[in-house]
Formats: structure tokens, C-alpha cells, sequence
């Protein structure tokens, strides 16, 4: 039930709040550049943030190059600032173009990133969509048993949260993948469900789409009439919907009905309907009914028609291939993308970190440099009260520098958890501030002490200067 399941996953993507698959291209346009003014004149990375990753959303309808770059900005500025919503937002936006183009091992890489930045969130909406997700990923690859664990868990929280934006959603995807099992029962619960959320939102064509997943599961057990009712009903939503990729699902389904029943009239009629509503764009729906009527034809011995559908259905998988060897490409293209934004990157952070490093060198050099001129100083006759001034400054710089130096190895040891880190900065604290009064009591001593002789020696000679005379 391969469009049940594309259909599922284009709305899914929508309500994970990236509006990837939005078919008005010139208005995303406008609304790039609208955003782009915005971000020019941005206040705070804050901004920023939640700028570039409306931008890559708004570009990954039409230029998913623009869009990868723009959500790697958006990521990275997130990382600097610490900001996990933006960053989660524009890792999901990431994860779901690689998902359109096909990549589906990076795509899930990504989504199973952001759903550890999502997790501990107290809004579950992002949660939960992203499970879903996760669990679209896997049924592309054909593993569904992972993910109906994926909707299994979405599906929970959904119910215990009463997310009823995308309860129509896992329904339908967990009936899907159900089908796609032959676990027909199981498909119809689910499919029973999506149905009556769709007759309640009053929605024609998820009505006919859920009615669709109906008419399978019930062809499967073997319940012909009621399979023939579901479609019957599905096909008058769809028309009315103009959803002709659905359309082309539901009428292959009723043909497939129409086999079982041995009535190959009708079989033939509804597997032309299909070919007719997939020829308005839809080639793989379009190879699937030519391979239907291909069957159809030697099954009645007409093998002359059945040759012309086997032909037919051959060209339609050549062009389907050739697409397929684009979107490789396209993948190849992408992966490289991004490995050369994270090599800029990676540039990038290696130039602050030198510049970090050395500037902590200049402070190292100039702390003992600090300390010379002090003991320089301190042999002349100079106010005491300056050399007690440059003997604490020269301290100060010392242990603060210090300071600096340990405080990344707490940052890391803590995993950046602020607790943590104050506790450990007060303990080390106790500690240097004693060592602190002491050397510097100590050291201002020793500093002063060879001046005030000298001051005192000189004052004597002053003295015995006036009796003698």
C-alpha cells in the first residue's frame, strides 16, 4: 500500500512544523526573502536562529542546497548560544530533506539527534512528531517492525497528552505498516480509527484515503462486499478531493477486488481508470497498473495486449530508474554538501581556538613579565603604596588566570550542568582563597620589606645629618 504510506508521510512532515512540501513555490520565495530582510537586521543570535531555520524551510521546497546551508547555520549559531529549541527545529528541517531526496540512513541519523534534543521538553507535540518521523524512515526501508516501535511510542504519548493534531496521523501510519505486514486485522483497527477522525474534522480526502487502507484490509480477509463498499466510497471522496495520486491506489484496489471475484471486466475497467489518473504524473502508480494488465491479459490468453502492457511497463521502469540514478546523485551531492559545511566549521572553531589559545599564552607571559617588573620595582625607591598595588594586581591576574584555565575541565567533567559546576567552583574556591590571602600577605611582605629598610636607613641619615650640623 505504497501510497497510503507517502501520503501519511507528506502530512506527517507538515505537522512536525517545517512545511517542507508546500506546493505554492513562488510564495516560499517570497517568504525567503521577506526573511532574509528580517535577518539582516536581527537584534540577538536568538533571532537568528529562528530566522535561518524558517529560511531553510521556507528554500527546501525549491533549492535544498540554499536550505542545507542555511539549516547548518542555524544549527551551529543554536550550538554557540545554547539554544536547543533552534537547534532541534533546524536538525528536524535537515532530517526531513534528506528524507524527500532518499538518504534515508542520514535522515534518521538526524531525526534520532533531534529527538535527544526534544526528549526532556515539556511540549510533547515536537516529541511526538518526531517519533513519527522516525518511524516514516524506517518504513521507507522496509523495516517495520522498528517502526511500529516508533508509532507505537508516539502513539502513547499522543494519548496521554491528547495531541489530537496528529492523532489522524499515527493512526493512519500505524495501519500502513500494518498492511504493508498483511496483518490485516491489526490495519483495519487502525484504518477504522483514522476514519472516524477524518468524518470528524469533515476532511474529504482523508476520508478517502482512510477508506482506501479500509477497502485493503478488508480485500485481505477476504470480506469482498464491504472492501467493494469502502472503495466505492473512497473513489467519490477522492474525485471530490482531486486527489488523483490516491485515486490511483483506490481504483488499482478495487481491479485487484474484481480479480478475486473473477469478474474481469470490471477487473480491466478499474485497472485503466488507475493507468488514466496516474498518467497526470504519477509513473511508478502508472507501472504498477501496466504490470496489472499485463497479468490481466495472459490470465484471459491475450497475449498480444499482454506484450504491449509488458513493454509498456518496461519503458515506465526505465524512465522510473533513470530517476532513481538522479536521486543516488542527489544523494552523493548532498552528503558531500555537508561534509564541506562541516569542514568550514571545523575551520572555523579551529580558528577561535587559536585565538583562545592565544590569547591565554599572551596572559601567561605577561603574568610572570607582571611579577618582574614588580620585584623590579620593589628595589626602588619608589611609594610603597604602588608596589603593594602592583604586588596584589600581579595576584589577581594569577588567580584568576587560574580560574580560567579550570573552568572548561569542570564545564566538561559536569557535562555543563550548572549545579554541578558551582559546587565544584565553591570547593575549589575554599581552597584558593586562603592560598590566596596567605601569598599575597606573604609576598607584599617580601616586596616591602627591603624598600621600608631602605626608607627607614635613610630617614636615620637624615636624622644624624641634622645633629651634626
Amino acid at each position: 500500500m505504497t501510497k497510503v504510506g507517502n501520503i501519511t508521510f507528506i502530512k506527517s512532515l507538515i505537522l512536525s512544523f517545517f512545511l517542507l512540501l508546500s506546493p505554492f513555490l513562488f510564495s516560499q520565495k517570497l517568504k525567503l526573502d521577506s526573511l532574509s530582510n528580517l535577518l539582516s537586521s536581527a537584534e540577538n543570535d536568538t533571532t537568528r536562529v529562528e530566522l535561518l531555520w524558517r529560511m531553510a524551510s521556507a528554500a527546501s521546497v525549491y533549492n535544498p542546497d540554499t536550505a542545507f546551508a542555511l539549516a547548518f547555520e542555524s544549527i551551529s549559531l543554536s550550538k554557540d548560544i545554547k539554544n536547543v529549541e533552534g537547534q532541534a527545529r533546524a536538525t528536524g528541517i535537515m532530517a526531513n530533506i534528506f528524507m524527500r531526496i532518499g538518504n534515508y540512513p542520514k535522515a534518521l541519523e538526524l531525526n534520532i539527534e533531534k529527538l535527544k534534543l526534544v526528549e526532556k521538553e515539556k511540549e510533547k507535540l515536537n516529541l511526538a512528531s518526531v517519533l513519527i518521523n522516525i518511524g516514516i524512515v524506517y518504513a521507507l526501508q522496509e523495516e517495520y517492525q522498528k517502526a511500529l516501535t516508533y508509532y507505537k511510542r508516539a502513539d502513547s504519548i499522543i494519548d496521554l497528552h491528547k495531541l489530537e493534531s496528529i492523532s489522524y496521523n499515527i493512526a493512519l501510519n500505524t495501519g500502513d505498516t500494518y498492511d504493508r505486514l498483511n496483518q490485516s486485522a491489526d490495519a483495519y483497527t487502525y484504518f477504522d480509527r483514522s476514519l472516524k477522525i477524518a468524518r470528524k474534522d469533515e476532511d474529504g480526502d482523508l476520508i478517502g484515503t482512510s477508506l482506501t487502507g479500509i477497502g485493503h484490509s478488508y480485500r485481505k480477509l477476504g470480506k469482498y462486499a464491504e472492501a467493494g463498499k469502502a472503495y466505492l466510497e473512497a473513489i467519490h471522496y477522492l474525485k471530490a478531493a482531486n486527489d488523483n495520486e490516491m485515486l490511483c491506489e483506490t481504483t488499482l484496489g478495487m481491479a485487484k477486488l474484481y480479480r478475486l471475484t473473477d469478474k474481469k471486466d470490471s477487473a480491466r475497467y478499474y485497472a485503466n481508470l488507475s493507468m488514466a489518473f496516474a498518467k497526470t504524473g504519477f509513473p511508478t502508480k502508472e507501472m504498477e497498473a501496466a504490470i496489472f494488465l499485463s497479468d490481466h491479459y495472459k490470465k484471459i490468453q491475450k497475449y498480444d495486449s499482454a506484450f504491449v502492457y509488458v513493454d509498456y511497463a518496461r519503458e515506465l521502469n526505465d524512465s522510473i530508474n533513470s530517476k532513481n540514478n538522479i536521486r543516488k546523485s542527489q544523494i552523493i551531492s548532498s552528503n558531500e554538501q555537508l561534509r564541506q559545511l562541516e569542514l568550514a566549521a571545523i575551520r572555523i572553531k579551529e580558528k577561535k581556538d587559536r585565538s583562545t589559545q592565544l590569547q591565554l599564552l599572551l596572559i601567561a607571559v605577561f603574568i610572570p613579565l607582571l611579577f618582574m617588573l614588580t620585584l623590579l620595582l620593589s628595589r626602588v625607591i619608589l611609594s610603597i603604596k604602588f608596589i603593594r598595588l602592583l604586588g596584589i594586581i600581579s595576584l589577581l591576574f594569577f588567580f584568576e588566570y587560574l580560574t580560567l584555565l579550570i573552568h572548561p575541565t569542570v564545564a566538561k567533567l559536569t557535562h555543563h550542568t550548572p549545579l554541578y559546576e558551582i559546587i565544584i567552583l565553591v570547593v575549589l574556591a575554599a581552597f584558593i582563597i586562603p592560598v590566596h590571602h596567605k601569598l599575597e600577605h606573604w609576598m607584599i611582605h617580601k616586596l616591602l620589606h627591603r624598600p621600608v629598610k631602605k626608607h627607614k636607613k635613610k630617614k636615620q641619615e637624615e636624622k644624624d645629618e641634622t645633629k651634626e650640623a
